[in-house]
């Protein structure tokens, strides 16, 4: 998915959940949205737009420890702790840490 696919998602999700409400489940302010909407956000977006295809967007991702998953999938595994419960989870852990896929 690129740039503008994620923008384009961005507006949409925003006009069908409300600029509030798709703030929150991005973990941003509705005033950074409101700005982006409007072409005035002085920051660089990346970051927003990678987690706008993060939580809304359907893409996958080929994992080299659990094969093809969802981006989401993959969001949320990168961000969880080194945690030796699992030959499994510390392979996946030292993937991440390595990747280049999962849109960083």
């Amino acid at each position: 998915m690129t740039q503008a696919d994620r923008m384009t998602l961005l507006l949409r999700t925003m006009e069908e959940k409300g600029q509030a409400a798709t703030a929150r489940a991005l973990g941003v302010s509705a005033s950074a949205l409101s700005q982006i909407k409007k072409g005035s956000y002085g920051a660089d977006m990346a970051h927003i737009l990678m987690k706008v295809g993060e939580v809304f967007g359907s893409e996958t991702v080929t994992c080299p420890v659990m094969g093809k998953i969802s981006l989401r999938r993959c969001a949320a595994e990168r961000r969880k702790p080194c945690a030796a419960t699992s030959p499994q989870r510390v392979r996946l852990w030292q993937a991440c840490r390595e990747c280049e896929g999962g849109g960083r």
